[in-house]
Parts: structure tokens; C-alpha cells; sequence
């Protein structure tokens, strides 16, 4: 019981956009995920791009913010992994 007051009271718990910031942009990565499934032809390169910008820049702003985010961190680089792989598929689609 003591390690969930712990959790509910620090500063990246429950009741803080710590974590229902990164909990609910796990979206981002599932629907790239989920995209996979998809032709390569229905990916749009400028929407990819920009979610790869958009995760980059995410990705600093969580190590840089104090408390550090870490499960904003893992978000953002699952989701430029996702971006990145489908920017893949489309390039080599494209050839």
C-alpha cells in the first residue's frame, strides 16, 4: 500500500500530465503500428515526416524537463522507431 501513496503523490504520478500526457500518446505508436498492416502507397511521407520532427523534439523536452519523464521518453521513442520504419517502407516502395 505504501509504494501506491508513493506513486499517487510524487511528482510524475496519477494525479499529474506526467503521466496521462504520455499515457494517452501511446495512441501515436499504436495506430503506426496498426499501420504497418497497410499498403505502402497509403503512407503520406509529410505526415510521417512531421510526426519523426514532432517525436525528436519530444524526446528532449522529456529528458530535459525536470522531474525527468521517462514514460514520455519511452513514448516518444517508440513512436520515431514506428515513424522511422514506415518513412522505410514508403522509400522503398517508391523505388
Amino acid at each position: 500500500m505504501n509504494i501506491l501513496r508513493s506513486f499517487w503523490n510524487s511528482p510524475t504520478g496519477l494525479k499529474t500530465t506526467h503521466f496521462w500526457g504520455p499515457a494517452f500518446n501511446w495512441s501515436l505508436p499504436f495506430a503506426a503500428a496498426m499501420d504497418t498492416k497497410k499498403p505502402p502507397e497509403t503512407i503520406s511521407v509529410n505526415m510521417t515526416g512531421v510526426m519523426c520532427v514532432y517525436s525528436a523534439s519530444f524526446m528532449r523536452f522529456a529528458w530535459v524537463v525536470r522531474p525527468r519523464n521517462l514514460h514520455l521518453l519511452a513514448c516518444h521513442v517508440t513512436n520515431e522507431t514506428m515513424q522511422l520504419y514506415q518513412l522505410s517502407r514508403w522509400f522503398r516502395a517508391q523505388r
